[in-house]
């Protein structure tokens, strides 16, 4: 049985633009919130009927926050929005010559197209890490982690024997990045303050946490000061951090790297790396290193009134001659300037390029330590985690969320407990499901 028989998109007819934005992220948000009351049918197309707010995905995996206090629904984020059409859909294939789109519920066509739909994990052509690891990339795979791992512990205690033991009380986190960095602390407070409570009868001395980077230092993407004083927060929590090193085998068991060393782990966190979710129907041509070309007003290589925003868009500028960042804040400062440029083509006036704005970048390594890069200086510690909070919760979409994010770390502050340690739903791992696949 054909589950979207009969089903339709039903966007109804105008004789104004139509802009069709596949994506509900940041950019795709911006761009459509930019676009009311300017003369344009607005559609916006997404596979969840919500937007996650992806920068604190690793707390909800790590038991602090629930996945509704992280999460916007779309039609009431747009509600009262004349001319404007939210269908949940994966789009499975753009026509750039027809000017439509094809889901699974139907084709669709448009005077605009804007590819927002973002990134997906790049597992770097490794096969084996696809199934066996934990991305963190969406709502449901974090609720896979955070049961994964209270699971472990509840084994944890009814194992006798000391090889399974440390198999299900290690941890691999694999990636040094912002994601890589902020589970790793996160772990290592739930080994300190959290998890022997809970769990009395395990000696938490045999739960490690190991990190492991290809790359020389973490945070590679900040600056060198702020790698250090990662590092520097990290040992406090006894997180063994590996450099220069990558994973060369994992089968759900036992991790080898490419030092030799083996690690015997049921639980990989696969922060490694991610890539743009180039959907059919994009040109060869108009594709680089993964992502969608496009110039400086984020139009498509090749392709007539396409445009490409965030991670999924490749900007080559002198100052990015590797593309621009892969950051909220791009995605963000792209969705605001297109819809603005859409608006200017209507009034027949000349588009504006974009300049990324770096207001600088960030990350927590537990409580009281972060580290914050400003354009001309880096600080870190107590001051550097309350602008981290301050800027994460200023980001969060809708005041009720705002509000039960900031109560959630206050309680967690001041108590030194985690509310949310929950098994939901118990996580079993199947080999016909590739939990790493964009769903």
């Amino acid at each position: 049985m054909d589950p979207f028989k009969n089903l339709h998109l039903d966007i109804p007819q105008t004789q104004k633009k139509r802009v069709v934005i596949i994506g509900g992220g940041f950019a795709g948000i911006q761009m459509a919130k930019g676009l009311k009351g300017h003369g344009f049918q607005v559609v916006l197309l997404d596979r969840n009927n919500y937007h996650t707010f992806q920068p604190l995905l690793y707390q909800v995996a790590t038991a602090g926050l629930e996945p509704d206090s992280i999460a916007g629904a779309l039609r009431q984020l747009f509600k009262n929005y004349p001319d404007f059409y939210f269908r949940m859909a994966k789009v499975t294939e753009i026509h750039p010559e027809e000017q439509k789109i094809s889901t699974l519920i139907g084709d669709l066509h448009y005077d605009y197209l804007v590819i927002a739909n973002g990134s997906k994990t790049n597992y770097f052509g490794n096969k084996d890490m696809f199934n066996l690891t934990f991305p963190l990339k969406q709502i449901p795979q974090a609720l896979n982690l955070r049961s994964q791992m209270l699971q472990n512990f509840e084994q944890t205690v009814l194992t006798r024997d000391p090889h399974e033991k440390d198999r299900l009380t290690n941890f691999v986190v694999v990636g040094g990045g912002p994601t890589g960095v902020e589970v790793s602390g996160a772990l290592g407070e739930l080994k300190k303050h959290v998890l022997p409570k809970d769990y009395p009868d395990i000696d938490f001395n045999i739960m490690n946490l190991h990190l492991v980077d290809a790359g020389p230092r973490l945070l590679a993407g900040m600056s060198e000061k702020a790698s250090a004083k990662a590092l520097k927060y990290l040992a406090t929590f006894d997180v063994k951090v590996k450099l220069n090193t990558f994973v060369k085998k994992y089968d759900g068991e036992e991790v080898t790297l490419s030092d030799g060393t083996v690690i015997p782990a049921k639980t990989v966190v696969w922060a490694a790396g991610v890539k743009g979710n180039i959907i059919d129907g994009v040109p060869e041509n108009s594709l680089d290193r993964g992502r969608i070309l496009v110039d400086d007003f984020n139009a498509v290589k090749d392709l007539q009134n396409v445009f490409a925003l965030g991670d999924i868009a490749f900007m080559k500028t002198e100052r990015y001659p590797k593309g621009q960042p892969m950051l909220a804040p791009v995605a963000i400062q792209q969705g605001k300037l297109l819809a603005r440029n859409l608006i200017r083509v209507s009034k027949k006036e000349e588009m504006k390029p974009f300049e990324f704005i770096d207001k600088g970048s960030m990350a927590t390594v537990g409580r009281n330590r972060a580290v914050v890069d400003m354009p001309k200086f880096t600080f870190g510690g107590f001051p550097a985690w309350l602008v981290w909070m301050f800027v994460h919760l200023l980001s969060i979409i809708g005041f009720r969320n705002r509000l039960v994010v900031f109560s959630n770390w206050v309680w967690n502050y001041f108590t030194y407990d985690r509310g949310t340690r929950l098994i939901i739903r118990t996580f079993v791992r199947d080999k016909n499901y590739k939990q790493g696949e964009s769903l």
